[in-house]
């Protein structure tokens, strides 16, 4: 439906209107989510800070469908297209079960960001480049340096980067504490090209004169 929508009002007024409610709903949510959870935990600075990449993917793809900058897109396709459906496939956090507030916001703030993506990329045809890619790693990488430090200086664990979750996850996988953040990085490098390479070979074909599969 996002894709139908995004294709079919892609350069009429609607379809600005509708991108830019859909910013306003993640928004809304998200902050008000936030806002809760620093109540109900009393402000815990280990849980009521956006300081999670999922925090920062749902911040980029409001952004990006407000304003369809290509540096926030990057951002949006990259940790939505990857990150967050990860998170949906292997939480690696305990999430309790339906209605508590917990389980609402955990997947209606990681499933708004992947359908931000689906709509501002098979909808509205953003795409990623490898100057995208480029701006996604080497940002991550920035937020990755800043979590770790503000985490040992806090005593939290954004992100995972200072200790694995007590959840099962991917991660258990990739060794301990750091080797498996070497892990993360190059995995998501790979992934991360794999996922930039088939959309810069269908802008070569087609500036080249060859046939381009839809």
């Amino acid at each position: 439906m996002l894709v139908w929508l995004g294709r079919r009002h892609r350069e009429a007024r609607s379809g600005q209107v509708f991108a830019r409610t859909f910013a306003v709903v993640i928004v809304l949510f998200a902050a008000t989510v936030l806002v809760y959870g620093a109540l109900a935990s009393g402000w815990d600075i280990g849980v009521a800070l956006p300081f999670h990449l999922s925090d920062l993917a749902w911040m980029a793809a409001a952004y990006t469908l407000w304003t369809r900058h290509q540096w926030s897109y990057a951002l949006t396709y990259y940790w939505g297209l990857t990150l967050s459906t990860i998170a949906m496939i292997t939480p690696a956090i305990e999430v309790p079960d339906f209605p508590h507030i917990d389980f609402v916001d955990f997947w209606a703030e990681h499933a708004m960001v992947v359908w931000a993506v689906i709509y501002l990329t098979w909808g509205l045809g953003m795409r990623p480049d490898w100057r995208s890619y480029a701006i996604a790693v080497s940002t991550t990488l920035a937020w990755g340096v800043a979590a770790l430090g503000f985490n040992t200086v806090a005593g939290t664990n954004y992100g995972f980067v200072n200790a694995k979750p007590n959840a099962p996850s991917p991660l258990d996988l990739m060794g301990d504490w750091p080797w498996y953040l070497g892990v993360e990085v190059v995995l998501g490098l790979a992934v991360w090209a794999l996922i930039t390479w088939p959309w810069t070979r269908s802008r070569g074909a087609a500036s080249s004169g060859q046939p381009v599969e839809a």
